[in-house]
């Protein structure tokens, strides 16, 4: 049962800072190089420097990354560019975007969640992680003792019990408003009201909550906890809590982008070497020729509406192929040297149809490099036409999120990058200190 609590949060001072859209940043994972530098231009206080400070030449074990974000934190707070609220508060959080020619809102709440290990609780995750980003993420905690983004968590309320509390208590209220670089529009109301704050977690705590994005900031709040366990602490220490968007999983504004992959530093094929390859474990036709045909490949995967149905491009001979899981597919899935370990519903998965059964068996090529991942058709077309050295391209349906759910209570993970929630939760609306 998740335990949830308000949090003194930390904000920017907007009489110091200006707009808040210039102060704000995605998450740290997905800020490239060239975003990192924009962002560092835009406004002396943006964000980026809290959750992805630059890396220099001459970075010591005390004058670092890590340790700069602390310094200018601290800076911050000393100046008034950013104050802690004098009572605690939920964060009712608002992201209205477009997407496929409609307009959405994603509606949700931001407060503290009790830590607690996986396994342990009725907290749930559902992809694999990295080591390097979690260590990156626990450096930064222990360094700037700050939540300095959240986790994004799924929870079920088909009565919308919580969303008509929170509606119920911003009525009339004007928002907080930024707008990112992707022109998604986010909206924030603080509320501090002590009945409206025990109505929603009364409403929340017997629902288990599914890690949607941010693993790897809960697994590093897991370890850090651990860590300062050992330390000595109080059952009220903020460690025990960590900084958490709630959204429920039946709010129309929850969109499931796909993730495609393209790969290289494999062999390359044709698409008749393809097909010869991946028989009789799947049905295959070659549908049409050239990159720019790739959103009518896509067409005929979402029509399809199947996990086991998904569209290659060979760059070899430039021909897009749609091949279909076949019931021999599901016989080799189940094996114990492919995926036996795994449940019916893992194995059922596009991405782990692709990953563990393609690639690793029926192309052997277990030890590819990293793909290249995208998530919208125009990018794999775009991609393709830029760079020459991609051997292949996958388009695979992204995972429900019936399918997490169903997931995440077997106990299952599933592989990497195998959903893409969008839009990103913002970093620079709200912190939360750990001391």
């Amino acid at each position: 049962m998740p335990n949830i609590q308000p949090i003194y949060g930390i904000r920017y001072n907007l009489g110091q800072v200006g707009a808040l859209s210039d102060v704000i940043a995605p998450p740290y994972d997905v800020i490239s190089p060239e975003l990192q530098e924009a962002l560092y231009e835009k406004h002396p206080n943006n964000a980026v420097r809290l959750i992805l400070n630059k890396k220099l030449p001459t970075d010591d074990e005390q004058n670092n990354c890590y340790t700069r974000a602390a310094k200018t934190l601290k800076k911050w707070l000393a100046d008034g560019v950013l104050f802690t609220e004098s009572e605690p508060a939920l964060y009712v959080y608002h992201q209205i975007f477009e997407y496929d020619g409609a307009t959405y809102t994603r509606k949700g709440f931001m407060a503290g969640l009790e830590v607690q290990p996986f396994g342990k609780g009725c907290v749930f995750p559902h992809e694999q992680t990295h080591a390097s980003a979690k260590a990156d993420r626990l450096m930064l905690t222990t360094v700037t003792k700050t939540q300095l983004s959240q986790i994004f968590g799924l929870y079920p309320d088909a009565e919308s019990s919580v969303e008509t509390i929170l509606e119920k208590a911003i009525e009339g209220k004007t928002p907080l408003s930024a707008t990112d670089h992707l022109g998604v529009l986010h909206q924030m109301w603080v509320i501090s009201d002590p009945d409206v704050i025990s109505a929603v977690q009364s409403a929340i705590a017997k629902k288990p909550l599914f890690i949607a994005d941010g693993h790897h900031r809960y697994e590093t709040a897991c370890n850090y906890l651990e860590h300062r366990r050992q330390m000595g602490l109080t059952k009220d220490h903020p460690v025990h809590y960590v900084l958490t968007m709630f959204v429920a999983m039946e709010d129309s504004g929850l969109a499931v982008l796909p993730t495609h992959r393209l790969f290289k530093g494999i062999p390359a094929l044709t698409s008749e070497e393809l097909k010869e390859k991946l028989a009789p474990y799947f049905a295959s036709e070659t549908i049409g020729e050239g990159p720019d045909f790739g959103a009518d490949a896509w067409e005929h995967v979402v029509t399809a509406d199947d996990q086991g149905v998904m569209a290659f491009y060979t760059p070899k001979d430039g021909k897009w192929t749609i091949v279909t899981l076949q019931d021999a597919g599901r016989e080799k899935m189940a094996q114990n040297d492919v995926a036996g370990e795994h449940s019916e519903d893992w194995r059922e998965l596009g991405v782990s149809i692709l990953h563990r059964l393609i690639m690793d068996v029926l192309l052997e090529q277990p030890d590819a490099p990293k793909p290249t991942y995208v998530h919208l058709v125009s990018e794999v077309v775009d991609e393709l036409k830029n760079d020459a050295e991609y051997a292949l391209a996958a388009l695979v349906m992204p995972a429900t999120v019936e399918q997490i759910k169903t997931l995440c209570l077997e106990g299952e993970r599933m592989p990497q990058k195998s959903t893409y929630f969008y839009p990103k939760l913002l970093s620079g609306l709200v912190f939360r200190s750990v001391e």
